[in-house]
C-alpha cells in the first residue's frame, strides 16, 4: 500500500500527536499540575507513538499494522483520561485521540490485517 492510501490516517496521527503535545503542555500551567500527571503523561506516549505511525505509513513499513494497532490503543487509552478532565484543551485532546484511534484500526482493515491483532502480544 502507498503512503497516498494512508493520507488520511497520517493526517489524522499529526493531529492527534499537536493535541497532544498542547495538552500536556497546557496541564502544566493548571493550578494543581501533579493532578494532571496521569493526563500529561499519556499525551506524552500518545504523541510518541502518533508520530511513530505517521512516519511508518509515509514510509511503508512493513510493521505498519502493529504499530497502528498500539497506537490506537494508546490513544484511546489518552482519550479516556483527558475526557475525565472539562479543561477545552483535555477535550480537544480526547476528541482529536478518538479519531486517530479510528483511523488507526480503519487503516489496519484497509491493508488487509487487523491492526489492533498483534500490537498488544509484541508489546507484552
Amino acid at each position: 500500500m502507498s503512503h497516498q492510501q494512508f493520507a488520511s490516517c497520517i493526517e489524522a496521527c499529526n493531529a492527534c500527536a499537536t493535541a497532544c503535545d498542547h495538552c500536556a503542555t497546557a496541564c502544566l500551567d493548571e493550578k494543581d499540575p501533579k493532578a494532571m500527571a496521569r493526563c500529561i503523561r499519556l499525551d506524552l506516549d500518545c504523541s510518541a507513538i502518533c508520530r511513530l505511525a505517521s512516519a511508518a505509513m509515509a514510509r511503508g513499513s512493513e510493521q505498519v499494522s502493529a504499530i497502528c494497532g498500539l497506537c490506537a490503543e494508546i490513544c484511546e487509552a489518552c482519550a479516556d483520561e483527558c475526557g475525565r478532565h472539562q479543561m477545552d484543551h483535555c477535550q480537544e485532546c480526547a476528541t482529536a485521540c478518538r479519531r486517530c484511534a479510528k483511523a488507526c484500526r480503519s487503516m489496519g482493515q484497509a491493508s488487509g490485517t487487523s491492526a489492533g491483532q498483534g500490537a498488544t502480544a509484541q508489546a507484552h
